[in-house]
């Protein structure tokens, strides 16, 4: 009996290192989306401004506190300067806008689906990336005139050239099995395009696209400032000779709403367009 019982306990007392260890995995994703994450950090760059403002560590004749230029703001608003500035450089910076999106698209499909056009367009479009844009503008009055021609197409060689390099390289990105693959398939060439290279070209179109935003609002900022007659650029020129920083902050703020909100917004359709795709940052 005694031994018996021996072995029983002898088998009821397992050894602890024979129980398998579950090991947690280690998360490597950046985690949920924050709702409104990306006005956390102008949101601390604001209370920062005003904290300072209030504590009088800025001066007031340089950087004027933050309700200083609301108010400077909202009376420009009133008097009717500020909307018709608004007005005037939406209009150009979209026209200049919708000229460069189409032209890059259009060189960077025929660069990107035809040797000949990789040939004749892609090095030249290099060149011209090299050249600085704003170099151009001396050149540029004097083929175009001072008047509203040569700020749009300023402004639209800054939005054609990111998005032709991006657009260009995603298509050139493309896996030739995709290719062949079609080939197999006897699809037709508009099959082919709006079924392999469309896809195909989309995520570098997109990044393209908010370069050309951001280049057509910065390219804005220096044109308005030369011959001009109205505009955001032309009022923080007007400003600074008469020395009203406050004036001047307006102009960078509407400027920096602007190009957050269209940034934003290209983001937003991108993500949308682009939903099918698995990445970080959805």
């Amino acid at each position: 009996m005694s031994a018996v019982t021996t072995t029983e306990a002898a088998v009821t007392v397992a050894p602890a290192k024979d129980t398998p260890q579950v090991r947690r995995r280690r998360r490597l994703s950046p985690g949920r989306r924050l709702p409104a994450a990306r006005l956390a950090g102008p949101v601390l760059l604001l209370a920062l401004w005003a904290a300072a403002s209030a504590a009088g560590q800025l001066d007031p004749a340089a950087i004027p506190a933050p309700w200083t230029v609301v108010r400077t703001g909202a009376h420009l608003w009133t008097d009717g300067t500020l909307p018709t500035d608004i007005l005037t450089s939406l209009q150009r910076a979209a026209t200049g806008f919708a000229i460069g999106l189409v032209a890059g698209v259009v060189l960077a499909l025929a660069s990107g689906l035809s040797r000949t056009g990789e040939a004749l367009i892609d090095g030249t479009v290099s060149l011209n990336r090299a050249i600085p844009t704003l170099g151009l503008i001396p050149l540029f009055i004097l083929w175009l005139g001072i008047g509203e021609t040569f700020k749009v197409a300023i402004i639209a060689i800054v939005v054609y050239i990111p998005i032709y390099l991006n657009t260009h390289a995603a298509l050139s990105g493309i896996d030739h099995r995709f290719v062949e693959l079609a080939e197999v398939q006897g699809l037709s060439r508009f099959a082919f395009v709006r079924q392999i290279v469309v896809p195909g070209a989309l995520p570098g179109f997109f990044v393209g696209l908010r370069l050309g935003v951001t280049g057509s609002w910065l390219g804005l900022v220096v044109l308005e400032q030369i011959n001009a007659t109205s505009g955001l650029g032309y009022m923080m020129f007007q400003a600074q000779n008469y020395g009203q920083s406050d004036v001047i902050l307006v102009g960078l703020v509407v400027y920096g709403v602007f190009g957050l909100v269209s940034d934003s917004a290209v983001r937003l359709v991108e993500r949308r367009v682009l939903s099918w795709r698995r990445t970080l940052s959805s």
